[in-house]
C-alpha cells in the first residue's frame, strides 16, 4: 500500500497537467480526475439541460406577465350574414303627419308672412292676409307632397356586412392582480434556479458514487492482481516442494484451491470495474465504449466540522429548502389573488373602424369607454380564498417536516463519517499484524514449518484488510458527499479532497 498525504497546490497541478480540453470544451481523454468527470457530465447531462430549459421557460413566462402592464391591441375583422336585412319602418309617422299637411294646405288660414320685397317693405312689413295664406298652403302641399314621395320604411343594416377595425384594452386597477402575477411569475424563476441546483447536487453525488466506486473497483482488482500473482507463486512452491518430498500432496492440493479460488476473485473483481465504469459513462452521458482511468483517488479527512456547522449552513444553502420557500411565496401569492378578487377591476377600452361593406351609417367611426366589473356575491369566492389559507399552512409544515429530515440526515451522516474514520484507524493497525502475519509464514512455509492453508488464510486475510479498508474510505466519501448535498455544500466536496488534510490513499 502506498500512503500519501498531498497539498491542494500539488493535486491542482495534476489537475491541470492531465486535462486536455477540445474545441467545444469536453475533455478528449479517457483519464480523468474527479472535477474533469464532473465538468463532462454537467455539460453533457439531459437532466442539466432539462432543468436548463425548465428555467428559461419560466423566465419567458416571466415576460408575459410583465406584459399584462400594456395595453392590448388587436385588428378584428368579422364577416357577418343575417336573415333579413334590419328595417326601420316609420310609416306610422307619415300616416300621422299627412293629414294635417292636407288639411292645412288646403284650409288654413294664416297671416304674419314677412314682405320679401326690400321696396316696399319699410311700408308695409308684412303681406296681406290672403297673400300670406296662398304662400304657406303652397309650402304646406309641397311638404306633402315630399311626405308622400319618401321612403318611410327604411334599411338600416343589410343582412351581409364585413367590418375591420382596431381594438385597445388598457387596464387601469385590477385589485393588484397583476402585480401579485408578476410577482408568482418572478418566484417560479427563482424556483426553477433552486431546482436546477439541486439537480445538480444530486448529480454530484451520482458521479462522486460512480467515480470512487470505480477508484475502489480498480484498486481491489489490483489487490486481486497481487493475491492471484502472490498464490500462483506459493502453488509452484508447493509444487517443488512435494516433488522433493517434503510436503505431503494434500498441502499441494490445499494450495491449488486457493490459487483457483484468488483466479475466480481476480475474474469478479474485473467483471465489477467493467460494470462500474458502464454506470460512470452512463453519468458522464458519454457513449463512447471507452475505459475510464481515474486519476483522483479514495480520500479522507481526520477531522471535519461539528454537526451543528453543517445543519445551520443547510437553513441558508440546501437547494431543497429553497425549493420550498419558493412553494410557500408561491403559497401567498395564491392566496392574494384570491384576496384580490374582492376588488373591482377597471380598464379603458375602445375601436376603430378601419374598414367596412355594408356596414349601417349609423355605426360610429370610432368607441372609446370605460368599464368595470365588481362580483359583489358569490360563495365559492370565500371558499377559495378559505382553500388558498390552508394551502399556505401545509407548505410551512412541509417546510418544518423539510428541515426536521434535513436535519437527521446530517446527523446521520456526520456520525457515518465519525465511525468510518474509526474503523479506518483500526484497520491500519489490522493491515500491518496481517502483512507482518503473511510474512512470518511464508518464511515458515519455506522451511518446512508452516502448511499451505497457512500461508493462504494469512495471505487472504492481508487482502481482505486491503479491500475493507479501500470500502471504509469509499463510504467516507460517500457518507461526506452526503452530508454536503443536505447542508447544500456540495460544490464544497473538491475543496475537502483537494484540501491539505486530506489523506489518499492507493494500491
Amino acid at each position: 500500500m502506498k500512503k500519501t498525504v498531498f497539498t491542494a497546490g500539488l493535486c491542482i497541478l495534476i489537475f491541470l497537467s492531465e486535462m486536455t480540453i477540445g474545441q467545444e470544451g469536453l475533455i478528449n481523454t479517457n483519464k480523468l480526475t474527479f472535477e474533469q468527470a464532473l465538468l463532462i457530465t454537467k455539460q453533457n447531462s439531459l437532466i442539466m439541460k432539462q432543468a436548463k430549459e425548465n428555467t428559461q421557460q419560466k423566465k419567458l413566462e416571466r415576460q408575459v406577465t410583465k406584459g399584462l402592464y400594456l395595453p392590448q391591441i388587436s385588428i378584428n375583422a368579422s364577416y357577418t350574414y343575417m336573415a333579413d336585412d334590419i328595417h326601420l319602418d316609420l310609416t306610422p309617422v307619415r300616416d300621422a303627419i299627412t293629414p294635417l299637411y292636407s288639411a292645412l294646405g288646403n284650409y288654413g288660414m294664416f297671416s304674419g308672412v314677412p314682405n320679401p320685397d326690400p321696396n316696399t317693405s319699410a311700408a308695409m312689413p308684412f303681406l296681406p292676409d290672403i297673400i300670406s295664406t296662398s304662400i304657406v298652403r303652397e309650402q304646406l302641399l309641397e311638404g306633402l307632397n315630399t311626405v308622400n314621395a319618401a321612403e318611410w320604411d327604411q334599411i338600416i343594416q343589410k343582412k351581409q356586412f364585413g367590418v375591420v377595425n382596431a381594438g385597445f384594452t388598457l387596464p387601469i386597477y385590477m385589485g393588484g392582480k397583476i402585480r401579485i402575477a408578476n410577482k408568482a411569475a418572478e418566484i417560479k424563476v427563482e424556483e426553477a434556479e433552486a431546482e436546477s441546483v439541486q439537480k445538480f447536487h444530486e448529480l454530484s453525488c451520482e458521479m462522486i458514487e460512480r467515480y470512487y466506486g470505480l477508484v475502489l473497483s480498480l484498486n481491489a482488482q489490483k489487490i486481486r492482481e497481487e493475491v492471484n500473482m502472490t498464490m500462483q507463486s506459493h502453488l509452484d512452491d508447493a509444487e517443488k516442494m512435494m516433488n522433493e518430498g517434503i510436503i505431503a500432496r494434500a498441502e499441494y492440493l490445499h494450495a491449488k484451491v486457493y490459487s483457483s479460488s484468488a483466479d475466480r476473485e481476480l475474474k469478479k473483481a474485473i467483471r465489477q470495474v467493467d460494470i462500474v465504469n458502464d454506470a460512470l459513462l452512463n453519468t458522464l452521458a458519454i457513449n463512447d465504449d471507452i475505459s475510464i482511468s481515474p486519476i483522483s483517488t479514495l480520500f479522507y479527512i481526520k477531522k471535519i466540522e461539528d454537526v451543528d456547522y453543517f445543519q445551520n449552513k443547510a437553513i441558508t444553502n440546501s437547494p431543497l429548502l429553497h425549493k420550498i420557500e419558493k412553494k410557500k411565496g408561491l403559497a401567498q401569492q395564491a392566496y392574494n389573488i384570491e384576496m384580490a378578487e374582492f376588488f373591482p377591476s377597471i380598464a379603458a377600452m375602445g375601436t376603430y373602424d378601419l374598414y367596412n361593406q355594408n356596414l349601417s351609417p349609423y355605426i360610429p367611426e370610432y368607441m372609446l369607454g370605460v368599464g368595470l366589473k365588481w362580483n359583489l356575491f358569490g360563495s365559492k369566492r370565500l371558499h377559495k380564498t378559505q382553500a388558498a389559507k390552508i394551502q399556505q399552512e401545509q407548505v410551512n409544515t412541509f417546510y418544518q417536516k423539510a428541515e426536521s429530515d434535513i436535519k437527521t440526515a446530517i446527523t446521520k451522516y456526520h456520525q457515518e463519517i465519525n465511525m468510518n474514520l474509526e474503523q479506518l484507524k483500526e484497520l491500519e493497525s489490522a493491515l500491518e499484524f496481517a502483512t507482518e502475519y503473511y510474512r512470518v509464514r511464508e518464511n515458515a512455509f519455506k522451511e518446512g514449518m508452516a502448511s499451505t492453508t497457512e500461508v493462504s488464510d494469512a495471505n487472504l486475510s492481508v487482502a481482505k484488510v486491503k479491500i475493507e479498508r479501500l470500502e471504509i474510505m469509499y463510504a467516507y466519501d460517500i457518507a461526506l458527499s452526503k452530508l454536503l448535498y443536505y447542508a447544500g455544500l456540495e460544490e464544497e466536496f473538491s475543496n475537502y479532497m483537494l484540501g491539505s488534510e486530506a489523506v489518499y490513499e492507493s494500491y
